[in-house]
């Protein structure tokens, strides 16, 4: 070759970047696209996300072990096949769902990863071979330079194009238009592969022909450096699904939460894999302490819906990912093998997104696998700085032995004494949080050795709420399933509450008379509760209602003996409660009412029009309001199951998003008239404050419903209205409440 083809070759670095960082978008603008695009048929569960996120992963992996492949052909070759495969992937495109039944009660977990694979398997396949195959490309020649750096590059492409979607092209574009726009994104990649490859034409050997590995080389992929490979790159990955399950659990299935943890990951990489440790090396001293101090509050602050345990989740991801990802980055082999790391890399970030998304629901009944992972990243970590800190203070082993012994009693026990006096006043007072922060500051001097040191995370984890929620778990107060946590909880009074993650899905009273009076958002003076109240009046004694989310059964108790009611749930779970005995609302004062199992929109749809005269929609998931009910297309079917003059009631109670323009526009759009009713709610009496929305297309209904209590009109509707191809929550969140 000569010194002029070198001289061109080594000197086109930014096309191979530029490639990179196209595929990388691109790759990472899809993911919440084609989730946010399935969110109609799958009921809004966060669950949802996971799946999609196991279903990348596995496409990724499979992307890496091409890559890693047809590493053995010569780069023409291999720009050949790579460029063929692209075009076959476009052939799929644009993206809509693919056509599948709806799955059968209990079978989600299978059914989402299928529908994702079907939607968008072809296209994200061939474009996620892409940041090893053209680093592969960029190494290929002798003046080419470090190709490890190009990771960073990549990374920040996946991040850039997360970032992109809940800002950019989810307010902005429709589903249509961003499927279209992604479209024409694919095509120009495939010219960028293109121009890579001519960019190496004068490079003719194969890749498998590059210097041959030394014996240290070869010893650095020996099954124990594999296995650290795998375990580096599994934790991070099962770190941020556990976390994402937390966020998108207690605010709302939204793209916008569901990149936070995502994102912090991939931006992880650029810092990890960069060519200047200096940052780097800072999240590797501070990761011991992060993962201690913030692993304790979120373990602390767990099942309490605090934004403090949120954020010291969040923290601690990003942190212990940089941490995790800087070892894994020291450890890498060489760039004749730079495709066989990746691969492993894909594999390991395959399996924790295996355990956490597929396997975890299944075994656990709690979010287990967040602290365990929490003690993988401890046996992780490294310590080099903190050992050389504290371990000269620990030289003799006997000494060590004992004093850190007694540490770890005293770290547990007065963990646990600040846990206990929680449970009876969840307000911390500044001498208890100075005690936790003293605690977790001794805690520290297990950073002197590696057992000590997951030994006391072990410890801090157990006392700070890992014991209380074993014992819950013993007592069997706890279930879980495809769309969330629940578990009862017997007051003090003899009340029994059914938590749905943090927020409270309903509550019963002690005593027969009580056992049947409605309570949590749903008492006489609640919207629903006043509208149900005047149900044979606005329709006749045989009135027909049905009941969009069953929760505890509430409702059932405003049934009058000749009306016909039905009620929806998309969790047999939830059904089981009032089956088994627990909530008694059903059986005592509806038992001949027939529960629909299955998405209500889905089964709505099925059923004929004219079905009920009421409609009540109350579909919560944890504290969010399934996007896919507050549709055009949603109202459309609502519409349908009434008559004329039927009365549709939606609760739209919600920290975080303000649904009451949204419902505005709704109504505006199809003439609808609508009132709303902000409940107070009384906590002597086991009722909570509710927002209850009352909408008709006969004035006439509405005027009557609203004779009595402080309905008011809706505030005026902002925004387009939201479809199932438009939908965007960003001008409507109340920031405040998430800070």
């Amino acid at each position: 070759m000569t010194d002029t083809s070198a001289a061109r070759t080594s000197s086109q670095r930014w096309l191979f970047t530029i490639t990179i960082l196209a595929g990388s978008f691109l790759l990472f603008l899809v993911q919440p696209m084609v989730a946010r695009m399935a969110l109609p048929r799958l009921g809004g569960a966060p669950n949802v996300w996971n799946s999609a996120m196991l279903v990348y992963q596995a496409l990724l992996l499979g992307g890496y072990a091409y890559a890693h492949i047809i590493g053995r052909f010569a780069l023409k070759t291999q720009g050949i096949i790579h460029v063929v495969v692209l075009i076959l992937g476009g052939l799929t495109l644009p993206l809509a769902l693919a056509d599948l039944d709806t799955p059968a009660p209990g079978l989600e977990a299978l059914w989402v990863p299928w529908l994702f694979l079907l939607t968008v398997g072809p296209a994200f396949f061939a474009v996620s071979a892409q940041a090893p195959l053209i680093q592969r490309w960029f190494a290929a020649h002798p003046d080419a330079g470090n190709p490890y750096p190009l990771y960073a590059a990549s990374n920040l492409g996946s991040f850039g194009g997360l970032l992109a979607y809940p800002l950019l092209a989810e307010p902005l574009f429709s589903i249509g238009q961003q499927s279209l726009f992604w479209a024409i994104g694919y095509g120009l990649l495939i010219l960028l592969v293109v121009f890579a490859v001519f960019a190496r034409r004068d490079v003719s050997a194969p890749v498998a022909e590059l210097p041959v590995e030394t014996d240290e080389e070869q010893q650095q992929t020996s099954w124990k450096t594999i296995g650290l490979w795998l375990a580096l790159s599994a934790v991070p990955s099962g770190l941020m699904l556990s976390t994402t399950t937390f966020l998108t659990t207690d605010i709302m299935a939204m793209p916008l939460l569901w990149v936070i943890p995502l994102g912090l990951y991939l931006l992880s990489f650029s810092i990890a894999f960069a060519e200047k440790r200096t940052i780097a090396a800072v999240f590797v001293f501070l990761a011991p302490v992060v993962l201690l101090v913030d692993g304790s509050v979120a373990m602390f602050a767990a099942g309490r819906a605090d934004l403090l345990a949120a954020a010291a989740s969040v923290m601690l991801l990003f942190v212990v990912a940089v941490a995790l990802h800087s070892r894994l980055y020291e450890s890498r082999p060489p760039a004749s093998q730079l495709t066989k790391f990746y691969l492993i890399m894909s594999a390991g970030g395959a399996l924790g997104g295996l355990f956490t998304a597929l396997i975890a629901p299944i075994v656990f009944d709690w979010t287990w696998e967040h602290p365990l992972l929490i003690l993988g990243a401890a046996a992780l970590l490294p310590l080099g700085p903190w050992k050389r800190l504290i371990g000269d203070r620990f030289s003799n082993p006997r000494m060590a032995l004992i004093l850190l012994s007694v540490a770890l009693l005293i770290v547990f026990n007065t963990s646990l004494v600040i846990f206990q006096s929680s449970l009876d006043d969840p307000q911390l007072s500044a001498g208890q949080w100075a005690a936790l922060l003293g605690i977790l500051l001794l805690a520290m001097i297990f950073a002197a050795r590696r057992w000590s040191y997951v030994i006391g995370c072990f410890a801090l984890l157990l006392s700070l709420g890992g014991l209380a929620n074993l014992q819950f778990s013993a007592e069997g107060m706890r279930e879980r399933s495809y769309f969330g946590i629940y578990s009862l909880r017997e007051e003090p009074d003899g009340d029994l509450l059914l938590m749905h993650g943090t927020t409270i899905h309903g509550v019963q009273r002690e005593g027969e008379q009580a056992s049947r009076s409605p309570t949590a958002y749903y008492g006489p003076n609640s919207g629903v509760g006043r509208s149900l109240l005047m149900a044979d009046t606005l329709f006749g004694s045989d009135a027909r209602v049905g009941v969009v989310g069953l929760g505890v059964g509430t409702l059932a108790c405003y049934k009058q003996p000749e009306q016909d009611w039905t009620f929806f749930e998309i969790d047999p779970v939830v059904l089981d409660y009032s089956e088994n005995g627990e909530f008694t609302y059903l059986s005592d004062c509806a038992p001949d009412s027939p529960t629909v199992i299955g998405d209500a929109r889905l089964e709505l749809e099925e059923m004929p029009g004219n079905s009920f005269d009421i409609l009540v929609i109350d579909a919560f998931s944890s504290d969010a309001i399934p996007l896919h009910l507050l549709t055009l297309e949603a109202l459309d079917i609502y519409l349908r199951a009434l008559p004329e003059d039927g009365l549709l009631v939606m609760h739209i109670s919600n920290n975080y998003i303000r649904l009451e323009p949204v419902l505005a526009q709704l109504a505006a759009s199809r003439g609808l008239t609508a009132r709303l009713l902000e409940d107070e709610g009384d906590s002597e009496n086991e009722l909570f404050g509710s927002n209850w929305v009352a909408l008709s297309r006969d004035p006439a209904r509405i005027e009557a419903v609203t004779a009595e209590g402080d309905w008011e009109e809706l505030e005026s509707p902002e925004g387009p209205v939201w479809t199932d191809d438009y939908a965007s929550i960003l001008p409507y969140l109340v920031w405040k409440n998430f800070l």
